[in-house]
């Protein structure tokens, strides 16, 4: 999807912001969290357009974001549920 490291970066970037966006209520993330889940998002949301046969750009980012729209989903259940459990 990206060239690089440092296409990952900034691409992982774009895609964190771009899910941080899209998904509803709060996201007491920062900004290297926000990087890392949309580098994963990436990577997944490839991934799976390879599975699906998704050659079009727009689709690959499409899925990215998907991708790492579930991955902020998953990271906020994993820590309210590490957080009831602390308290």
């Amino acid at each position: 999807m990206f060239e690089g490291v440092i296409g990952y970066i900034i691409g992982g970037a774009v895609v964190g912001i771009l899910a941080r966006f899209f998904k509803p209520g709060a996201d007491p993330i920062g900004w290297i969290l926000t990087i890392l889940l949309g580098i994963a998002g990436a990577l997944v949301g490839s991934r799976l357009a390879a599975m699906l046969n998704l050659t079009s750009t727009v689709m690959v980012w499409v899925c990215a974001i998907v991708a790492a729209i579930i991955l902020l989903f998953l990271y906020e259940a994993i820590r309210r549920k590490t957080s009831k459990a602390t308290a």
